[in-house]
C-alpha cells in the first residue's frame, strides 16, 4: 500500500497557496461558520443532546475534517442523517453508549480508508441511499411537529413513527398560537431568504427576527408561552475536558451495529458530498484519504463531548460559491464556531424552539429528495422494491435495519442480474463460425456437429446460476449423448460457485457414460480449472484449445 495515495489535501493546497487564496478562504471560512451555527444547534438538540455540543461537534470535526480529509473543499460536522440514529442510541445505551458507538464508527471508517473501500461503498445502489434519505427526512419532520407548533402533551412525545403521529393527532387542541406562529414564519423566511439574497442564510435570519420578535412579544406583550433554549437547556460556553469512555467488551459487542450504521452512513455521505464538490470546482478528491480523515475526526470529537460528524453538501456548497478552494475554508469556518461559542453562546439561550423546529423542517425538505423519490418509483420492480423496504423500515423500525435489509436485498437482486447476464445455449446440427475467435480453419464457414453429440455454449462469467441453466437445456435433447462439447470461449472467469457446478455436470455425465469435452478455455480459467483437479477428472485430452480440435476428439469417441 502506497502511503502517498493517503495524504490530506491539505499538504498540497499549501504547497501553491498565496495571499489570494488566503483571502478567499478566509471570507468562505467567515460565512460558512455563520451557516453553520444554526444547523449545529438544530442538529445537536435534534439528536437529543444539548445545543452545545452540537457546536463542539461542528468545531471538532470540522476542523479534523478538513485538516486530514481527501477533499479541499469539504465541510464536515454534524448533519441531519444522523439525528434519527443519534436520538436512538441515546435513548437506548444513553450518552456514554453514543461515545463509544461514535468512536467505534470512527476505527471503522479509518478501516475503510486503509483497505481501500472508498471507491466500493460509493457503489452502493442509489435506490437504498433514496429510501434511508427519504426516509430520515420524513422522520426528522415527524420529530419536530411538537416544537413546530408548539404543541402541549402530556408526558414524552412516543417513540414509534406511527405513535407519533396518533400522538399528534390527539393533541391537535393544544396547540400554542404563538409559538405555531413562530415557527411556519420561520418556514416562510428561510424558503424565502435565497431569493433576496444567497450569501446570507435564511436560516440565521429566521434565528435573528424570530428570536427578536419572542422577546419584543415576551417585554411588551406579555406572550410567556412560546419556548426558548434556555427554557429546556442549560448553556454553557465552557470547553469541555476531554474524555475517553470505559470501554468493556459486552457494550462494544452490543454497539457495533450502530457504529457500523453510523459509520456507513458518514461514508455514504461524506463521499457524495466531495463527489458534487469535484464536479463543480473541477478537481479529483482522494476517497480513501477522506475517509481516513472522517474516521480520526468521529474518533476525536466524542472524546470532547460532540456527536457524529460526517461531510454535509449544503455546507461544502456554501464553501464552495464563497470563493473556497483549499482546506484553510474549512479550518477558518471551525475557528469562525470557536469563537462564536465562547463569546456569543450565552445569547442562544433565547432562541425559539419553534425557530429551530422550523430549521429542521425546511433541512428535512432537503432531504426528502422526492423529485428522485418519484422518479426512481418509474424504474424496474427490483429497484421499485429496494426503494420502498429501505424507505419504510427506516420510518417505521430504524436506520440500522433499513440499511443492513436494503444492502442485503440489494446484493440478492444484484445476484440474480448477474446471473442473468450469462447465457448457456444449446447449439444444433452446426457450428457457424463466421465469428468465432477459437476457430483453426478459416476457409470453413460453418461445421457439422457429428451425430451422438452435444455442443453447449456458455456467454459471460461461470458462477451462480449458470450450472442450473445447464440442467434445464440438458433435457431438450431427444437421445443421450456420448459426447457433451462446452464451449468456454466467451468465459472470461470462474468462480468457486462455477466451478462446483462444472464438477458436478462432468461427474453426473461420467456415470451416464458421457464424456465431457471443454473447449476454447482462456488461460485463466484454464488455470483455475488445473488449480481443482479437471485434467484429471476429464483427462488432458479432453480440455481443447478451439472448436477443431474438440470436435476432433468427439469423433474420436464416437466412432
Amino acid at each position: 500500500m502506497n502511503t502517498l495515495d493517503l495524504k490530506p489535501k491539505l499538504f498540497s493546497a499549501i504547497k501553491k497557496y498565496n495571499k489570494q487564496t488566503l483571502m478567499a478562504d478566509l471570507m468562505a471560512g467567515i460565512i460558512v461558520g455563520i451557516v453553520a451555527l444554526p444547523l449545529a444547534i438544530a442538529f445537536g438538540i435534534a439528536s437529543g443532546v444539548s445545543p452545545e455540543k452540537g457546536i463542539i461537534t461542528a468545531i471538532v470535526a470540522g476542523f479534523t475534517i478538513s485538516a486530514l480529509g481527501g477533499s479541499k473543499v469539504q465541510i464536515g460536522g454534524p448533519t441531519g442523517a444522523f439525528i434519527v440514529i443519534v436520538a436512538g442510541i441515546i435513548n437506548e445505551y444513553g450518552m456514554q453508549g453514543l461515545t463509544i458507538a461514535t468512536l467505534l464508527a470512527g476505527v471503522f471508517l479509518i478501516g475503510f480508508g486503509l483497505l481501500h473501500l472508498g471507491t466500493i461503498i460509493k457503489y452502493i445502489p442509489y435506490p437504498i441511499i433514496v429510501g434511508f434519505t427519504s426516509g430520515i427526512a420524513v422522520t426528522i419532520f415527524t420529530t419536530q411537529v411538537k416544537d413546530l407548533l408548539g404543541m402541549q402533551m402530556d408526558g414524552p412525545v412516543p417513540s414509534d413513527f406511527i405513535e407519533k403521529w396518533i400522538a399528534y393527532a390527539q393533541n391537535l387542541t393544544h396547540i400554542d398560537p404563538w409559538s405555531a406562529g413562530v415557527g411556519l414564519v420561520s418556514v416562510a423566511i428561510i424558503a424565502t431568504a435565497p431569493k433576496l439574497s444567497k450569501r446570507v442564510p435564511g436560516s440565521l435570519i429566521a434565528i435573528i427576527v424570530m428570536t427578536v420578535t419572542a422577546l419584543l412579544l415576551k417585554q411588551y406583550a406579555g406572550v410567556t408561552s412560546i419556548e426558548t433554549i434556555g427554557d429546556r437547556f442549560s448553556i454553557s460556553s465552557q470547553l469541555p475536558d476531554a474524555v475517553v469512555p470505559e470501554l468493556t467488551w459486552e457494550t462494544i459487542k452490543n454497539l457495533v451495529p450502530p457504529a457500523l450504521t453510523i459509520a456507513i452512513l458518514g461514508a455514504i455521505e461524506s463521499l457524495l458530498s466531495a463527489t458534487v464538490a469535484d464536479g463543480v470546482i473541477g478537481d479529483h478528491h482522494n476517497s480513501n484519504t477522506e475517509l481516513i480523515g472522517q474516521g480520526v475526526a468521529n474518533i476525536v470529537t466524542p472524546i470532547f463531548g460532540g456527536i457524529p460528524a460526517t461531510g454535509a453538501i449544503a455546507r461544502t456548497m456554501t464553501n464552495i460559491n464563497n470563493g473556497g478552494r483549499t482546506p484553510i475554508a474549512g479550518i477558518i469556518h471551525a475557528v469562525v464556531l470557536l469563537l462564536i461559542f465562547l463569546f456569543l453562546m450565552p445569547l442562544a439561550q433565547y432562541i425559539p424552539m419553534a425557530c429551530l423546529a422550523g430549521v429542521l423542517v425546511v433541512v428535512s425538505y432537503g432531504m426528502s429528495g422526492w423529485r428522485s423519490f418519484t422518479a426512481l418509483m418509474r424504474n424496474p420492480k427490483s429497484d421499485i422494491t429496494v426503494l420502498l423496504l429501505t424507505f419504510f423500515l427506516t420510518i417505521i423500525f430504524d436506520l440500522t435495519i433499513a440499511i443492513e435489509v436494503g444492502i442485503v436485498c440489494a446484493c440478492l437482486l444484484f445476484m440474480r442480474r448477474m446471473s442473468e447476464t450469462t447465457d448457456v445455449k444449446a447449439v444444433y446440427d452446426e457450428i457457424d463460425l463466421n465469428e468465432d475467435a477459437d476457430m483453426e480453419r478459416g476457409n470453413l464457414e460453418h461445421l457439422t456437429i457429428p451425430k451422438g453429440v452435444e455442443v453447449y455454449e456458455i456467454n459471460g462469467p461461470y458462477f451462480f446460476g449458470a450450472g442450473n441453466k445447464f440442467e434445464d437445456l440438458m433435457g431438450r435433447f431427444g437421445d443421450r449423448p456420448k459426447v457433451r462439447i462446452i464451449r468456454m470461449r466467451k468465459v472470461p472467469f470462474i468462480d468457486s460457485t462455477g466451478l462446483h457446478n462444472l464438477e458436478n455436470m462432468c461427474l453426473m455425465s461420467k456415470k451416464e457414460g458421457i464424456t465431457v469435452v471443454l473447449s476454447g478455455v482462456n488461460e485463466k480459467v484454464e488455470a483455475v480449472l488445473k488449480r481443482n483437479g479437471f485434467p484429471q477428472l476429464l483427462g488432458e485430452e479432453n480440455i481443447c484449445n478451439h472448436i477443431d480440435l474438440a470436435l476432433a476428439r468427439a469423433n474420436e469417441i464416437v466412432k
